[in-house]
């Protein structure tokens, strides 16, 4: 059975430097369908380490559906299959003998609507761990737990409420406490699904600014609708369009300022000064 290879966890990585254009995940031909639909459409993409990736185009061009591919997280729908590859660090995510659950502790999710659990603060963020198996001491849990809120910028809100309920918190403290609870497993890509889209600014900035700090110990994809947002966070950026005769393409991808100042196809330019989408 092919394991997901080891690498160094976030605790012993924070003091190394960022390797430049490490691929860490990697799509080869990917193809998703929802029944006969061909919802994404032979999409190549590298994925580089402690780097943000938007991916940005019209509504129903694909790019959740491309986003959850990563992770496998389309295996929960009904009818949803894949063709081609996405490779983490040289392994196939869908090869039928890796374990999907590894997969998404590995490369975690944080969705557009903040979801916290109707639990404590506290158990919301340790919720990961104790479902994976949790062995230490509470002393140790208690470490991880107040870490992953700080690494989330959100412990010195909530320090003292730990006991009170997640879904007690207001919209913008919501989503970091699902960032937190994302980060407390220690996963090594961040998948974000408009994770703004339900905030207004001043808890948009917030997150802009924790997904930016973010990256020094993590890879980030992120789905977004918002061009200013995909301009001032992303490193680079894939853009997608969806034609008449073919769903979910891949139109380009480059550096995040090259798609905003010097794209190569008409159709980037078209859509990122707004003349359509």
């Amino acid at each position: 059975m092919p394991t997901l290879v080891r690498v160094t966890t976030k605790r012993e990585a924070e003091s190394a430097q960022p390797v430049e254009r490490e691929v860490v995940l990697e799509t080869r031909n990917l193809s998703v369908y929802y029944g006969n639909f061909k919802a994404i459409h032979e999409v190549s993409l590298p994925i580089y380490r402690n780097h943000i990736t938007a991916l940005i185009g019209p509504s129903g061009c694909g790019k959740s559906t491309l986003l959850r591919a990563l992770n496998r997280m389309n295996d929960i729908i009904p009818g949803a299959h894949t063709e081609g590859e996405v490779l983490f660090h040289g392994v196939n995510l869908y090869d039928p003998r890796v374990d999907p659950v590894v997969v998404r502790r590995r490369i975690g999710m944080v969705f557009q609507k903040p979801t916290p659990f109707p639990k404590s603060i506290y158990e919301n963020v340790a919720f990961g761990l104790r479902v994976n198996g949790w062995r230490g001491t509470k002393s140790q849990l208690d470490d991880i737990v107040e870490k992953a809120l700080r690494d989330a910028a959100l412990w010195d809100e909530v320090k003292d409420k730990l006991k009170q309920p997640g879904t007690a918190l207001s919209g913008g403290q919501q989503q970091r406490l699902c960032i937190a609870r994302a980060i407390a497993v220690e996963p090594e890509v961040i998948l974000m699904d408009e994770p703004c889209s339900a905030l207004d600014p001043i808890a948009t900035l917030k997150i802009e600014d924790l997904m930016v700090e973010l990256k020094k110990n993590y890879t980030i994809v992120i789905v977004t609708h918002n061009m200013q947002q995909a301009a001032r966070v992303s490193d680079y950026t894939a853009m997608m369009l969806m034609r008449p005769d073919r769903a979910g393409e891949l139109v380009e991808f480059d550096r995040t300022e090259v798609i905003f100042t010097n794209p190569k196809d008409k159709r980037t330019e078209d859509y990122v000064s707004g003349r359509f989408g």
